[in-house]
């Protein structure tokens, strides 16, 4: 027996839950652009408009980071890639993440771990590493471990506080 008709009663259900995402983030229902409205709600970031923007994603708008340039990206699973363009650098990387990659879960869109990388500091290693720079990027699980900001606040350049924790614990 076939699939098919489940198949296509999932993607119908799929399409109207996708219609309803583009309503709620003024933007198609794409993992970066419903991670990008996620973080700028969280962290006050001003989203710059899309396809004008080369290189980050906008600004951060108030607390310490006011002003710094950030690329925001949401990888599902956290398998220890990031996706950096060499001819335009932010100020900051603010990756969020899922679980490892495992064979319990295709391609969960959750939020486990976030993640904030000074771009400058983030070159630099990746260079005296020798590693290539580009979609892809490998970085090393310590380079991981320093730049954790969620839920474990290892990076003190932003500070998670109570209330956005709370709006993050709803995506996990």
């Amino acid at each position: 027996m076939n699939n098919l008709p489940w198949l296509a009663s999932l993607l119908k259900s799929r399409n109207t839950i996708d219609d309803k995402i583009t309503a709620a983030i003024g933007r198609s229902a794409q993992a970066n652009n419903i991670g990008e409205y996620i973080a700028s709600v969280v962290f006050r970031i001003t989203l710059d408009e899309a396809g004008k923007r080369r290189g980050y994603d906008g600004r951060f708008s108030s607390g310490p980071l006011a002003g710094h340039t950030v690329d925001v990206q949401w990888h599902p699973k956290h398998n220890g890639v990031m996706n950096i363009k060499i001819d335009a650098v932010p100020d900051y990387y603010l990756i969020m993440t899922g679980p490892e990659p495992s064979a319990n879960i295709a391609n969960p869109w959750v939020i486990e771990t976030i993640f904030l990388f000074h771009a400058g500091d983030l070159l630099n290693a990746l260079r005296e590493r020798g590693v290539q720079i580009g979609n892809g990027t490998s970085v090393t699980g310590p380079l991981w471990e320093r730049a954790e900001i969620y839920p474990v606040p290892r990076n003190n350049r932003l500070t998670v506080e109570d209330e956005e924790r709370k709006l993050l614990v709803l995506f996990g």
